[in-house]
């Protein structure tokens, strides 16, 4: 059974996000759950989820990515930050996006689930830069 699609494409938030995503090294966007994917091998983002055990909670303008495991500990002791439903086993964590977002603070956050996720041939292409 096919997802129905959960986003809106004219998002300006989903606009920014995929400029970001799609400006690293080989990386390509599909549908996947009804929301946009952002992936080189692996899913490195996703845009829009829910949290963990809030079924029915809806968060359509969120960035979902792995962050970098020096990082990790201090994020989880942010509040804006939270484990996304299926994800957070491994490792994931979901961020909010809005009027007040701090673009090189996504910047970052996709950068290190980018180096998390890609081949390090890619990982080397983006260190060339």
């Amino acid at each position: 059974m096919e997802h129905p699609l959960m986003f809106d494409d004219a998002d300006p938030l989903l606009a920014r996000v995929r400029a970001l995503a799609l400006a690293l090294p080989e990386a390509a966007e599909k549908i996947a759950h009804g929301r946009p994917t952002f992936f080189t091998v692996k899913v490195f983002a996703y845009f829009g989820g829910s949290p963990r055990g809030e079924v029915g909670d809806r968060h359509d303008s969120a960035l979902l990515f792995r962050p970098d495991p020096v990082d990790e500990p201090a994020l989880r002791q942010d509040r804006r930050f939270w484990e996304p439903a299926y994800l957070w086993p491994h490792g994931w964590l979901g961020l909010d996006l809005g009027a007040r977002t701090d673009w090189d603070e996504v910047a970052e956050l996709l950068d290190a689930s980018y180096r998390a996720t890609a081949p390090r041939r890619l990982v080397a292409l983006l260190d060339g830069r």
